[in-house]
């Protein structure tokens, strides 16, 4: 493994396809390493934003509270939380500004649905004890020019009303005003979307009636699988319900992500495998070096498959001392990044990694069969004549 050739340059091709082995290892588990570190951070903003499960109903925008759905629900022991919501597209007029946004009508229990008060960066969440308030995103907020306590001018929250024929512009639309308690913030999308109010309020602006909802959140209790749950939920309350998990209320963006990594990981494996290209040249190199030496193997009465697996062994000892050397540097360098968080994104979100032992255990069946494979084609050009010649 370790001795010299009789030629240099053997000696220098073999260090080249190690290192080129090592950085391959490197580059392929910092990608995925910071690939579950970019969906577990994700994870949690999207945490901040949706229930753990989400009933609707499938034909139309909103249904009845019936009191069978309520004992339904409450009979189930797996279940933490249980909010409902009225949401419906709306559009928020302040000053001369305007944005299309969501109305969302949250009851007393949806701050234990979501962190309402982690996810707040001014003001406060909503209060029964006051009407007519609301809390909006970070980027309603901005794009608004829009503070808290801003008692000049409430936020007119306007709807369609709903109708056929002609529409008289002045009086198309109903409207409620609201003045701004609190700011939140979170993901990019959920922070331009919502602006959260009273239940009741919601209902009013919209005409519902009082237990005319549009859908149910729930918050479950540790260690309960969503999937299994939902597919339980979803055989008791039957086909006119829709329920989802926080993955299916986000399919999209899940798809993305492991779209990208996938894609990812084909590139850098592809870099690996051109990296091994090099173990290749070296062992043939190898071969070619050590003729005389083989056909005084093969005088002894060694095989040509017992020869030809010493050079698979060595050429898949190159293939793990370069993978181990970089696993090593790669291990360390997740590490030291999510201890101190060295590169960062902004001056206070440190790129996310996250150590995982799918990830090293992904990179060492990767390299070792491509390094495997790699030796095979580099030992199949031993045989009689080879030798013989």
């Amino acid at each position: 493994m370790f001795s010299k050739t009789s030629t240099n340059a053997i000696n220098i091709i073999t260090f080249i396809a190690i290192f080129g082995v090592l950085v391959g290892a490197l580059a392929l588990f910092v990608i995925l390493s910071g690939f579950s570190g970019l969906r577990t951070f994700s994870d949690s903003l999207l945490g901040n934003s949706d229930p753990d499960i989400k009933i609707s109903i499938v034909k139309r925008k909103s249904f009845e509270y019936s009191d069978d759905i309520h004992q339904e629900l409450i009979k189930n022991d797996e279940i933490a939380t249980i909010s409902k919501v009225v949401e419906e597209r709306v559009f928020l007029s302040y000053k001369d500004k305007n944005h299309i946004a969501y109305i969302k009508g949250v009851d007393q229990n949806y701050n234990k649905i979501i962190p309402a008060d982690s996810i707040l960066t001014v003001g406060s969440w909503l209060d029964p004890e006051f009407k007519n308030t609301a809390v909006i995103g970070y980027g309603i907020s901005y794009k608004l020019s829009l503070g808290i306590m801003n008692f000049g001018e409430p936020l007119q929250i306007l709807v369609p009303k709903p109708g056929k024929g002609f529409v008289n512009p002045n009086n198309a639309f109903r409207s409620i005003a609201v003045q701004i308690i609190g700011v939140y913030t979170g993901s990019e999308d959920f922070q331009n979307k919502y602006v959260f109010t009273d239940l009741y309020l919601a209902q009013d602006l919209l005409k519902y009636k009082e237990n005319q909802i549009s859908a149910i959140e729930l918050k479950l209790n540790e260690g309960v699988d969503l999937d299994d749950f939902q597919s339980d939920l979803q055989n008791s309350l039957g086909a006119k319900f829709k329920v989802q998990t926080r993955a299916q209320l986000n399919s999209l963006y899940y798809k993305v992500i492991n779209t990208e990594n996938f894609i990812s990981y084909l590139i850098f494996t592809l870099i690996v495998a051109i990296a091994l290209f090099n173990v290749i040249g070296s062992i043939i190199m190898m071969i070619i070096d050590k003729r005389n030496n083989l056909k005084t193997l093969f005088n002894l009465g060694t095989s040509i498959g017992d020869i030809k697996k010493i050079f698979v062994l060595q050429g898949f000892l190159l293939t793990l001392v370069g993978m181990s050397v970089g696993l090593l540097i790669g291990i360390v360098l997740v590490l030291i990044q999510q201890r101190f968080g060295l590169f960062m994104i902004t001056q206070s979100l440190p790129y996310p990694v996250e150590f995982k032992w799918v990830n090293l255990l992904i990179v060492i069946l990767t390299i070792s069969v491509l390094g495997y494979i790699a030796a095979k084609i580099a030992s199949s050009r031993i045989s009689k004549d080879f030798i013989e010649k």
